[in-house]
């Protein structure tokens, strides 16, 4: 924003300011740059060329009159009317240029901009609290204490449906090596609102708590209910009329449904030829034949939004506020390890990662991983655990002092802190710079 305006190398004279009269010399120019006299110095007559030297009397330039009646010797005559001083154009010229320089200065911090800045977020130890409350607590089972930190890391997102940024705050954070400036319609579709984001958000974030716990269990060999449901159907789809929202998935070509990698290697044994299902709908079977479609990945779909419904053994509850998305389903999963096994699972090691968790325990790409691994610094970490998929992200944006492992799977993960904990050298572990 600018402050103000400052014209360098010109003077200007206050409207009204009185000179004394001179014999000879007209005050009615002054001198300009490049003119006889220089800037700020009194005019030299002899050096003027514009200015008459003469002690004529002209219409134009009075001179001292002869002594009158009435008038003594050696008195200066009355001052004679002085004519208007003519404005220089290139001064009216600035100031119309530094006029419309501030008007586009304050239109540029106001009108927004296409784009939207990520920055490092807070990070939360998932085995403490928030707000006064345990960020997982857990009953129907035994848990033990534990030490240390499994952090979660997050962003700070600006622009987009989260509120406008404008074109100094964009510069600005291309200039800072710890944000990214990425196109808006990258991030968000087009014409996405603010609710609608925040409830995608919400409901990212309870999926992946359900996926961690169901990760969890799995590793530690804990039986649990699975079923995959229809959460809704997409625009042309093409089980449009066949699936409604609700129906769980009982079979699909003869071959029973326990995960949704069933659905998709039946499809893409059947190569696109029309696929017998079976759902529970209600409490009652109903089959249907679905010819699949395929998607923009060349994949064979039956075109709906499947979720996983679980019946887990016990109750594990996860409480943070403000914070939204999938991408913390790993160290969810590595949080409630910790806490329902005997034992310190980090070994009171401060350890910080991301990723996003499956059922099966497979972890996923995230965004936003080059700010996370700054934030986890930040907050004192000093292993972080990666997902493989974003390695080249990671390299050439890990802060100092801090290690990165990659990981594929939530075993990954744990053999990873085990292996910190226990005091091993952890220089080994596989990382996105190595195999």
């Amino acid at each position: 924003m600018f402050t103000g305006l400052r014209h360098e190398g010109v003077e200007t004279v206050a409207p009204g300011t009185r000179f004394p009269a001179r014999r000879g010399l007209s005050l009615t120019s002054l001198p300009s740059p490049g003119a006889a006299g220089e800037p700020g110095q009194p005019l030299d007559p002899s050096n003027s060329p514009d200015v008459p030297t003469s002690q004529g009397h002209s219409p134009e330039h009075d001179t001292a009159p002869s002594q009158g009646p009435g008038q003594d010797a050696g008195e200066e005559p009355p001052h004679a009317p002085q004519p208007a001083r003519r404005h220089d154009g290139r001064y009216v010229a600035m100031l119309v240029s530094g006029a419309l320089t501030i008007v586009l200065g304050i239109a540029a911090a106001v009108l927004p901009v296409p784009y939207v800045v990520e920055s490092p977020g807070p990070t939360f130890n998932t085995l403490g609290t928030d707000h006064d409350k345990p960020v997982i607590s857990i009953t129907g089972h035994a848990t033990y204490p534990a030490k240390g930190n499994l952090d979660l890391t997050t962003v700070y997102i600006n622009g987009g449906p989260n509120g406008p940024v404008n074109i100094f705050e964009a510069f600005q954070a291309w200039l800072d090596g710890s944000k990214a400036v990425y196109p808006e319609e990258l991030l968000y579709p087009k014409g996405v609102t603010k609710q609608q984001s925040e409830q995608e958000s919400a409901l990212a974030m309870t999926t992946s708590q359900e996926n961690a716990v169901a990760s969890a269990l799995k590793e530690e060999n804990i039986p649990y209910g699975q079923k995959l449901a229809v959460a809704g159907l997409s625009d042309g789809s093409a089980s449009a009329g066949k699936l409604q929202t609700g129906d769980v998935f009982t079979s699909i070509n003869g071959k029973a449904v326990t995960s949704l990698n069933v659905v998709q290697t039946a499809l893409a044994d059947g190569a696109g030829a029309p696929a017998a299902v079976v759902v529970d709908r209600n409490g009652k079977p109903v089959t249907v034949s679905i010819t699949p479609g395929k998607g923009s990945n060349g994949k064979y779909i039956l075109g709906v939004l499947l979720q996983y419904k679980f019946t887990f053994p016990f109750d594990v509850k996860i409480s943070l506020d403000q914070v939204g998305g999938p991408s913390a389903g790993m160290m969810f999963a590595l949080g409630i390890i910790d806490s329902i096994t005997p034992g310190d699972l980090t070994g009171g090691k401060h350890v910080a990662g991301t990723g996003t968790i499956s059922p099966d325990g497979t972890v996923g790409p995230i965004g936003g991983i080059a700010q996370k691994m700054r934030g986890a610094r930040n907050g004192g970490a000093t292993l972080f655990l990666a997902p493989a998929a974003n390695c080249d992200e990671v390299v050439g944006h890990v802060p100092d002092g801090l290690q990165v492992v990659k990981v594929d799977t939530l075993a990954d993960a744990k053999s990873a802190v085990e292996r910190l904990a226990s005091g091993q050298n952890v220089s080994r572990l596989p990382t996105c710079s190595n195999n």
